[in-house]
């Protein structure tokens, strides 16, 4: 008995080793509270090279509007002081400049989608770079010639920048959007294991994505036993 627990003990170790944990995470460009999730995750893979995100669209403001204008745009971003409080989070800004306010959600996704195209390290970067150009530097990430600087500052390929016009990009940001509603999201970001269609929503505190990803670890090796 004695070895049989001891080999199954190290096929749960193997498999540990070998087995990645895969996230899904739905996100949106204009939600301060998915920068501070994005920032996280991100730790979360750097410490567990097992661990890998993929990020799906999901539209806050998918369409444009003309409704607001720049000064309630500007009182608005005063409720970025809230996830800025969070002990880890990235720097944020409240709104200052003559940029904005963003049109909408899609542009930046499409942007996104368009660096994929190149490579994950493309869309890595942009990802990131999109964040933190909107809640750091104040600038509008649904402005076409914002979208462009920030493509030739990541000196993506030049003629990749036109890939965001794609139909397919856009039927592809829509299917996601409609996928995490189907999946009961009910905003952003919302996380869920690959292989699971139960969502959590909510930026998460670290020690909770640390968790989640460990308790992903033993599900799948008692699975395998």
């Amino acid at each position: 008995m004695r070895g049989r627990a001891a080999g199954r003990l190290e096929a749960c170790v193997s498999l540990r080793r070998v087995r990645p944990v895969r996230l899904i995470a739905y996100s949106d460009y204009l939600c301060p509270w998915c920068y501070n999730a994005s920032v996280r995750l991100e730790r979360l893979v750097a410490e567990a090279p097992d661990v890998s995100v993929e990020w799906r669209s999901y539209l806050l403001r998918p369409r444009p509007s003309a409704r607001r204008d720049l000064e309630t745009f500007r009182a608005y971003t005063e409720s970025w002081r809230r996830p800025a409080a969070e002990e880890d989070a990235p720097r944020f800004r409240v709104w200052q400049g003559s940029e904005g306010p963003p049109s909408h959600s899609l542009p930046p996704h499409l942007v996104a989608k368009a660096a994929a195209r190149v490579g994950p390290d493309a869309f890595r970067r942009m990802h990131a770079r999109l964040l933190r150009a909107y809640f750091e530097e104040n600038r509008d990430i649904s402005a076409d010639a914002t979208l462009r600087a920030l493509w030739d500052e990541l000196e993506l390929p030049d003629d990749g920048f036109a890939q965001r016009e794609d139909p397919e990009l856009l039927a592809r940001v829509l299917a996601e959007h409609d996928e995490a509603l189907r999946f009961g999201a009910s905003g952003v970001p919302s996380l869920r294991a690959a292989d699971s269609d139960a969502v959590v929503t909510g930026a998460l505190p670290m020690e909770t994505y640390r968790r989640f990803a460990e308790r992903l670890r033993e599900r799948a090796a008692v699975g395998a036993v």
